[in-house]
């Protein structure tokens, strides 16, 4: 049975998507959104060399950020491996890098005291018998070279299945696999996902999967329906969005989910993407998925000598401060049962304890609804454990039945910046 406790209290990750896309510097999908020629693409082989990988360093970055799980693509839609694969040489083993550099990231992160995930592609522009001709993303399509009939699709099917079967027997317990991703035509048996699905989880029990073997980054899959498919995995996978509401199947039962989230516009390292996000629009967005019951599992990509961009190893460290102070409303934290809202805020909720996270100065107190005065015990910041005074009575708020007010400056009639811009969390512990 798949293990989704630790995962839901965890509630950050790390994202590293890092392959040859990474010499060519242009994202992840540069071979498919410019049609570029294997010859072409395939300069980028003699030149991976990972000079300055050190997967220790992302490690503890990743740790220090307050992260407690990691997924690493063992091969991306290139299909380039990062791994010493026995079924092809379009491995790192055989760049100049000539390192397994899965395992070295695997050692790294458990030794850390992360959970371990790996990334694995289900789809492959590299192999000769993934149908090239008629699919929609291969940088082949259209050529008259790869017409269907030229390959043979379940020949790749074998090789799919036989990876990821090294992945699971020859790298130790992972606690996660995230597969990527279907499409029309690409879905559920078309992978042989029965079959696949009852392979990873006699090989890796407890193993948490994705929802890719049915979905996409732009759907949810079976996991929201009233009969889910074997093949449905355990958590749905929104991408680069974050859920209005949380997820929840027809009985209103919540549905575990994770949206994995770019700190720039790109997964794959970009060299001239410089809109990184900062460090306080990453710290609302885990806030607002915690307070909807998912996961934020948010991206870095290495360059190609395997080194984290410094404006991402800055925005970590900016992260991790805030959440050496507030981690408590997030982690093992959900939805708040009531329904809590003040405007410019998010809850979060564990037990009888609710956490305000509050993005924006309110104009004198703050007026809270879903919770009676007489039901707090006691109201305070959470990074300092200072009281916050919660409002019986006084200015206007007799106008305003129904509303809570709690005073975050020092008198009730006066405005003040908030402690932390980015996010002050307000802890409501509950009768």
């Amino acid at each position: 049975m798949a293990d989704t406790q630790w995962f839901q209290e965890a509630r950050f990750g790390m994202f590293l998507h890092w392959g040859l896309y990474a010499v060519h510097a242009r994202g992840e999908w540069y071979a498919s959104m410019e049609r570029v020629p294997p010859e072409e693409y395939d300069r980028a082989f003699g030149a991976f060399d990972a000079a300055d990988y050190d997967p220790r360093a992302w490690a503890r970055m990743a740790r220090q950020a307050g992260m407690k799980y990691a997924v690493l693509t063992a091969k991306h839609h290139e299909g380039f491996c990062l791994f010493d694969s026995a079924y092809t040489d379009y491995k790192a083993t055989n760049t100049p890098a000539g390192r397994d550099l899965v395992r070295e990231y695997l050692e790294a992160f458990r030794a850390e005291g992360l959970r371990v995930g790996l990334y694995y592609s289900l789809v492959d522009w590299h192999h000769p018998d993934y149908p090239a001709y008629a699919d929609p993303f291969h940088p082949l399509r259209g050529s008259e070279a790869r017409r269907c009939g030229q390959c043979d699709f379940e020949r790749y099917l074998a090789y799919l299945h036989a990876q990821v079967r090294e992945l699971c027997t020859g790298y130790g317990k992972l606690d996660l696999l995230w597969f990527d991703f279907s499409y029309e035509g690409h879905t559920g048996e078309d992978w042989h996902a029965r079959e696949l699905v009852e392979m990873v989880r006699a090989l890796q029990p407890g193993i948490l999967l994705n929802s890719r073997l049915e979905a996409s980054g732009g759907s949810l899959g079976s996991l929201l329906s009233e009969r889910p498919t074997p093949w449905a995995g355990d958590f749905a996978t929104p991408e680069q969005i974050v859920p209005p509401a949380p997820l929840a199947g027809p009985d209103g039962a919540p549905v575990c989910w994770e949206a994995c989230q770019t700190m720039n516009n790109s997964f794959g390292y970009t060299e001239a993407d410089h809109a990184y996000k900062s460090a306080a629009v990453c710290i609302r967005q885990l806030a607002d998925c915690v307070s909807k019951g998912g996961n934020y599992l948010l991206n870095v990509g290495p360059n190609a000598r395997g080194a984290l961009p410094a404006p991402a190893q800055e925005i970590l460290r900016e992260i991790g401060a805030w959440m050496r102070c507030n981690g408590e409303s997030i982690y093992g934290c959900g939805a708040a049962d009531q329904a809590v809202s003040a405007f410019g805020c998010r809850a979060t909720a564990k037990g009888k304890t609710v956490y305000l996270h509050v993005m924006q100065q309110p104009v004198g107190p703050l007026a809270l609804r879903g919770i009676a005065p007489q039901q707090i015990r006691r109201a305070s910041l959470l990074y300092s454990g200072s009281q916050v005074e919660v409002l019986q009575e006084g200015w206007a708020a007799a106008n305003y039945p129904g509303y809570t007010f709690l005073s975050l400056a020092a008198r009730a009639n006066e405005t003040q910046p908030l402690p932390d811009a980015a996010d002050t969390v307000v802890k409501l512990e509950l009768r």
